[in-house]
């Protein structure tokens, strides 16, 4: 049962941006970390970018640093992933997750499995 649902994605040509949004489509996850993470084709899910429950810490893959922000505002729910300078090896799918064992937490995780509810994902390709 989906839990979180991505909008956003889409095709961009390298050098531009995309803005990814989640939100639930049910259970609320205003205080608990969220990450987001993808899988480009032929590889494993990777970590990209994480923020603690009330926003004041964030962490992001060395490939994101620099180019993606990671933010939320707890009174939509909504987290996003604003994707700046996109490269072709960007291409994949983004997933967004909730680590419901960091609620109220001052800690986030870059390891998937510490995230038990996740979105269907939004594809995200960059053209060269």
């Amino acid at each position: 049962q989906v839990q979180l649902v991505e909008s956003g994605g889409g095709l961009v040509q390298a050098g531009g941006s995309l803005r990814l949004s989640c939100a639930p489509s049910q259970r609320p996850f205003g205080r608990c970390a969220m990450g987001w993470f993808r899988q480009p084709p032929g590889k494993e899910r990777e970590f990209v970018a994480a923020i603690m429950w009330s926003g004041r810490d964030t962490g992001y893959a060395d490939s994101a640093k620099d180019r993606f922000t990671i933010s939320r505002d707890n009174a939509d729910n909504t987290v996003y992933l604003q994707m700046n300078n996109l490269k072709p090896e960007d291409t994949g799918v983004y997933y967004c997750a909730a680590d419901s064992t960091r609620c109220y937490s001052g800690y986030w995780s870059s390891n998937s499995r510490d995230y038990a509810f996740w979105g269907q994902g939004t594809q995200v390709t960059v053209s060269s």
